[in-house]
């Protein structure tokens, strides 16, 4: 099977996937477009099985940005974001730039922006929101800082004023960081129970810890990457006595998936989900509906 052919299976499949919950489109919450530089370094990073990988992890969904917009596009994702995120102070605002420009020229994306631990953070997202940001990332695990740094104060006051959703990689998976895991997150949102707080991967792989949170706050949300996949589950599988928790937060969960550096077929990541056996509703909540209402989508059709 060539490229074109391959492409086609996924589309189809992903096509049947929709159709069997009545669904005319997806909306993935959880997807990366970075500055061409950045994104190569991100994918050696991978090739090389960093520290915070170790282990082998092909990047399905490799190509130039057109190419990849076009796979989403014929996944049938009507709408998703473009995850981005500084490793050190002083990149933070060139990358908010770079995203609010593609955005500008992607309409079926949601401008997503990021901030860093740093003295001009405030000032940053303050410039982010102006420019239209409608999502941000914050990943701690790459970052390295704590969310509770003083630093960070304002940023989290304008966010939480703003209503605007943050998707947090606060989880210790792949491998633990200095302040991931639950406790600096539930630190936060004593101070900031507004915040509008999406938990990647499921809070993956303290599941429980982190249903716990959103069971306690209503402004919680959990996205869904990588979760349930046989990638996932050989090394962090979700519990099965927490089902029930996850589909009793069933307006909450959000689809996610990380593409385009994700090491299985996208439509892996849709079936894992369909094997969690709870159910059409479920799923076009979270392959929908949810992330429709959160960013106040227009109806599609």
């Amino acid at each position: 099977m060539d490229q074109g052919e391959a492409a086609a299976a996924e589309f189809a499949e992903v096509a049947a996937f929709r159709d069997s919950l009545g669904l005319d489109a997806l909306v993935d919450v959880h997807t990366h477009f970075m500055p061409d530089r950045v994104m190569a370094k991100v994918w050696a990073y991978f090739d090389a099985a960093g520290p915070l990988v170790g282990r082998h992890w092909p990047i399905a969904y490799r190509a130039e940005e057109e190419r990849r917009l076009a796979t989403l596009r014929g996944f049938g994702v009507r709408a998703f974001t473009s995850m981005l995120y500084p490793h050190k102070p002083g990149m933070a605002r060139w990358l908010n730039d770079w995203s609010a420009d593609f955005a500008a020229r992607t309409p079926d994306c949601l401008h997503t922006a990021t901030f860093f631990a740093e003295p001009s953070a405030a000032d940053d997202v303050r410039r982010a929101l102006g420019q239209g940001a409608r999502v941000f990332k914050c990943h701690l695990q790459v970052g390295g800082y704590d969310p509770n740094d003083p630093l960070l104060d304002e940023v989290w006051g304008l966010l939480a004023d703003a209503g605007v959703p943050v998707v947090t990689h606060c989880g210790s998976g792949p491998v633990p960081g200095p302040f991931t895991g639950p406790g600096p997150i539930t630190a936060l949102l004593a101070r900031h129970p507004r915040l509008r707080l999406v938990v990647a991967h499921l809070g993956m792989p303290e599941y429980e810890d982190f249903l716990g949170l959103a069971e306690r706050h209503d402004s919680v949300h959990l996205d869904t990457t990588m979760a349930f996949t046989d990638f996932s589950e050989s090394a962090a599988p979700f519990p099965t006595r927490a089902l029930p928790r996850l589909a009793a937060l069933g307006d909450r969960i959000l689809l996610g998936t990380d593409f385009p550096n994700i090491p299985y077929p996208y439509p892996h990541a849709l079936r894992a989900l369909e094997r969690t056996g709870l159910g059409p509703t479920w799923l076009r909540a979270v392959c929908h509906d949810n992330a429709t209402a959160l960013f106040t989508l227009p109806p599609t059709g």
